[in-house]
């Protein structure tokens, strides 16, 4: 066994939101516009909890 990775992972550029369900942990998903990820927001706000978390682009959230 080796060291475990000690740089940060890097989130490709897109839109991203939080989906958890109450008692469970976390899942980020990414969609290419913003309009998709209102859409799957949209979708999963019915069973799920969701947090918008933004557009990451050149690793910043804008």
């Amino acid at each position: 066994m080796g060291r475990p990775p000690s740089k940060p992972t890097r989130l490709k550029n897109g839109f991203y939101i939080e989906v958890k369900n109450q008692g469970s942990g976390t899942i980020i998903l990414r969609r290419d516009t913003e309009q998709q990820m209102l859409l799957a927001a949209k979708e999963y706000a019915r069973t799920k909890e969701v947090i918008v978390l933004g557009e990451m682009k050149n690793d910043k959230w804008i």
